[in-house]
């Protein structure tokens, strides 16, 4: 059963009787090694209780990271930090607190019915990662980890739980190669399973509804604890909102208090007029409260003085029955000034003319792409998100004639 804290509060370093708290906040970077999973799971539970340090987790192959925080305030009741997946420049450092955590963890079983075992098939320090395992904690059940992600391990793992209630989180790279082994009836057989990471296909979504998969896509970030908006409805508590350029704000309990030892940033992406905030890099649509994620806005395509998102694009083409995945990006065009590229990978060979061809009913002209990548395999930076700016680096792009 979840653990029951009474009278806690966000951000107060409230915690059961007889625990013995330090007065001042610390925080331990520690190294997530992948078959370490269970010391990984001990220390959140002491982070969250009070009764440890806050954690900073990073993976084990990395260099610890610098302790650059010696002369900062850390929050009270901070429990984790969480590196940012940034394709540019300085990872940021989200710092939550445990009550933070807490209300995802507790907002995310609600959604899903109640609480259950976890498998969990991602690398842990990422925050969709360390969610799993906090989940676990509050449904006094014991995860099942992977030290690596495999078809036949994630098989013999979902077999070899004993949850009343069973739950997993993919991304859709994962759910894909699922998928096409024919382990559909595998993934039917779990009462909830979290897909995030990245924007999701519709077709991929489909296929795995008709399959009999309970599936619900997630949005949200380090930043928000993880995910906050299920199937485009929030979660217990979370707001959301737009400003006039259509930027998606979101804000609750799961907030975090900011960036460690970067207070430019944090007052940049936190807005603190009444409710905390946190402004995303994300434009959206608001339709009867049911939100619509559009894209970064950095990754906008600006082509011909117009503007292409590149999930129109990727969704057109992953529909198609030749494609595997597809990730669009801007390349320099010396007439353009930039053109819509796609790199897919294939089910079946294409070329350029012909896929343009097959997306004409779907895209207006101008987000047509005009140069075209095959890969064996899309790169990706973070759990599941294509790694954009190496795309665009990479040779070997077809031109249109």
């Amino acid at each position: 059963m979840p653990h029951s804290w009474h009278g806690w509060k966000p951000g107060i370093r409230a915690r059961p009787p007889g625990h013995n708290l330090n007065l001042v906040p610390t925080l331990r970077p520690f190294r997530v090694r992948p078959t370490g999973h269970a010391a990984y799971l001990e220390a959140l539970r002491a982070a969250l209780d009070g009764t440890g340090p806050a954690l900073l987790p990073y993976a084990g192959a990395d260099a610890a990271p610098e302790r650059d925080w010696a002369e900062t305030d850390l929050p009270d009741g901070l429990a984790l930090v969480v590196s940012t997946s940034g394709s540019t420049g300085r990872p940021k450092r989200a710092m939550l607190t445990a009550g933070a955590l807490i209300a995802s963890a507790d907002a995310t079983h609600e959604r899903l019915g109640g609480p259950g075992q976890w498998l969990l098939p991602m690398p842990a320090h990422h925050i969709a990662g360390s969610q799993v395992l906090i989940r676990s904690v509050r449904a006094g059940e014991q995860p099942v980890t992977l030290p690596e992600f495999s078809l036949d391990a994630f098989t013999d793992a979902a077999e070899a739980m004993s949850g009343g209630r069973r739950y997993t989180a993919l991304v859709p790279t994962q759910l894909r190669r699922l998928l096409d082994q024919g382990r559909a009836a595998l993934l039917a057989d779990f009462d909830g399973i979290l897909l995030g990471g990245a924007a999701s296909p519709p077709a991929l979504l489909q296929e795995a509804r008709r399959a009999g998969i309970s599936l619900l896509t997630t949005y949200g970030m380090s930043e928000t604890a993880g995910g906050c908006v299920y199937d485009g409805r929030p979660l217990r508590g979370t707001t959301v909102e737009l400003d006039p350029d259509g930027r998606i704000l979101l804000g609750g309990p799961t907030i975090a208090t900011g960036y460690l030892a970067d207070p430019g940033r944090t007052g940049d992406a936190f807005l603190l007029d009444g409710a905390r905030r946190f402004r995303t890099d994300d434009l959206g649509s608001l339709d009867d409260g049911v939100l619509q994620v559009l894209g970064r806005i950095d990754d906008l395509i600006t082509t011909g003085g117009l503007k292409v998102a590149p999930r129109i694009v990727e969704e057109a083409a992953a529909a198609l029955p030749q494609i595997g995945e597809a990730v669009a990006v801007a390349t320099p065009d010396p007439e353009w000034g930039h053109a819509v590229s796609l790199a897919i990978t294939c089910r079946e060979a294409t070329t350029l003319e012909r896929l343009r061809d097959d997306l004409r009913a779907s895209l207006p002209a101008y987000a047509l792409p005009r140069r075209l990548l095959t890969l064996a395999t899309i790169p990706t930076r973070g759990p599941g998100k294509p790694d954009r700016a190496a795309i665009a680096a990479m040779s070997g792009w077809q031109d249109l004639p």
